[in-house]
């Protein structure tokens, strides 16, 4: 099993162009510190899933997390058609994992300007910053139960390491036979959710490991990403299979693809997580704890929301933590099942990238998750202006927009505290350290619901209305009535200057997985 290094770096400080010259509709861009996101694995067990819709076809790739034998793993997925091995395939795993970092929560860094900074003559310079930031055995496909005649093998086949069959039935008890009878563990109790499903008319994907085939890491079992197609009027996502085995509650990460389209729950209720919020320094060193905390008093909110993390053109992002997907990462995702002749031209569309965050249990979310197109939101944007470092758009809460442009982002802010050496200082000006390098952070990715630690209004330094999250205490930046009393040439003119010539910042990195 892979596992991704919790250590994220705090990129060089620049300064950025802003976006008052540019379109009313673009994202400021950043021009902070990139400090460090929050990724699936803030969340242990968690399961993510990807899918990509058009029309009423569905792609569906999912990230298997196993522990244990190659002998214990089963797979059981109820699919609305009769698949073939054309339509299944196993992915390389660094997919998912661009696709996580880039849709994760963020946390970000600013910098106050000198507030008696002049600004250059010249038109300034262009900057970049480019850091490299088993036993077990073959099914049995011999049933001998009598239950189990009532169940159908439509199809079977080899893909990777799994061996895959498909299976048709007319009562969930013979299905229940035919599983065991062919070695699948399965949990008890899975008899009348199998019943709902054969009364769905629904076929059931189901796969078992080959041992010969599997590798391992470090003691653990290594399994391939699968993905799988199907037609289907509603775009929805089984889960209800996965709720019979839980000890409790389980996360859900379920990434959507729609060509100019989000998409959200209309099963249960939808939340956004509160974004644009000022947090205490301190929490570059905890993210993942902080980061937590939000998640659950944000569900508490709405009991059995859907929580929006991620809504954003996927070519694109506004800091960007890593690369964008690109046409091949559309691919890989089923641009080329929905069109295998068009496929490079599909992969160029403007597909809109949600993530979508559920936490289910026996007694909670009981339903499949049913998907329905929604409209576009912004928020997580802006640059901080002024001393107290405001935003552009409404702090905390997603508002309707013309574009995707919405993500969880938390900002630490930095005021000046160098010599102030003129008699007009201007504060308020935020943007990277020009004056230091970034230095390595290691946010607390690795202990997820953790006791300990600071509460949630510990971190934040502003209310949250939308949870009813108060401050204990409020972001302070020192006294601003200073001034040496100087005499200088510049002043808030060449100040207000500067933001109409702020140097353009370009950052981006790469983070191996390992």
């Amino acid at each position: 099993m892979s596992h991704r290094s919790s250590i994220a770096r705090a990129l060089t400080g620049v300064l950025c162009a802003t976006a008052l010259l540019g379109s009313a509709q673009d994202a400021d861009a950043f021009c902070g510190f990139y400090v460090s996101g929050g990724e699936a694995d803030l969340f242990n067990d968690a399961t993510q899933v990807v899918l990509l819709r058009d029309g009423t076809k569905t792609v569906l790739s999912m990230q298997n997390n196993y522990e244990g034998p190659a002998k214990g793993f089963a797979m059981v997925v109820p699919v609305p058609q009769i698949l073939m091995q054309e339509d299944v395939q196993t992915l390389e795993p660094d997919v998912f994992d661009k696709i996580d970092k880039l849709s994760a929560p963020r946390l970000v860094e600013y910098f106050e300007e000198d507030p008696c900074y002049e600004p250059p003559k010249s038109r300034g310079r262009l900057f970049g910053a480019d850091e490299s930031l088993a036993d077990g055995g073959y099914v049995n496909n011999a049933p001998s139960g009598n239950n189990a005649q009532s169940v159908t093998v439509e199809a079977q086949f080899a893909v990777g390491e799994y061996d895959v069959s498909i299976l048709s039935a007319t009562e969930a008890t013979g299905l229940e036979t035919w599983l065991t009878e062919n070695a699948y563990n399965i949990p008890s109790g899975a008899a009348p959710v199998f019943n709902q499903y054969i009364e769905q008319g629904m076929y059931f994907f189901v796969a078992k490991v080959d041992p010969a085939k599997v590798t391992f890491e470090e003691n653990q079992l290594v399994l391939s990403p699968l993905r799988f197609s199907y037609d289907s009027p509603e775009f929805s996502l089984p889960i209800r299979l996965g709720m019979v085995n839980s000890s409790g509650e389980q996360d859900l990460i379920v990434y959507t693809l729609g060509e100019n389209q989000r998409f959200e729950v209309s099963n249960y209720p939808n939340a956004t997580i509160p974004t644009n919020t000022i947090v205490d320094t301190s929490t570059r060193e905890s993210f993942g704890e902080f980061y937590t905390q939000l998640f659950s008093e944000t569900l508490a909110q709405t009991n059995n929301a859907v929580i929006t993390e991620y809504a954003w053109d996927a070519s694109s992002c506004d800091p960007c933590p890593g690369p964008t997907l690109d046409a091949s990462d559309i691919t890989t995702f089923g641009a080329d099942i929905l069109d295998p002749d068009g496929a490079q031209g599909l992969a160029y569309r403007n597909w809109v990238l949600t993530r979508l965050h559920a936490r289910y249990s026996s007694d909670g979310i009981t339903e499949d998750l049913v998907f329905r197109a929604a409209g576009p939101i912004v928020g997580g944007r802006g640059t901080p202006s002024g001393p107290e470092g405001e935003l552009g758009e409404k702090s905390g809460e997603a508002q309707p927009s013309g574009i995707n442009n919405f993500q969880g982002r938390y900002i630490m802010l930095n005021p000046w505290e160098g010599e102030v050496r003129c008699s007009d200082p201007n504060y308020g000006v935020w943007g990277g350290n020009s004056g230091s390098e970034g230095s390595a952070v290691s946010p607390n990715s690795g202990g997820v619901r953790q006791a300990g630690g600071g509460a949630l209004e510990d971190f934040i330094l502003e209310d949250i209305g939308q949870i009813g999250a108060k401050a204990t205490r409020k972001f302070e930046r020192g006294d601003l009535s200073g001034g040496c009393g100087c005499s200088t040439t510049g002043g808030s003119a060449a100040n207000t200057a500067l933001g109409l010539l702020a140097l353009l910042g370009m950052v981006g990195w790469r983070r191996r997985r390992r």
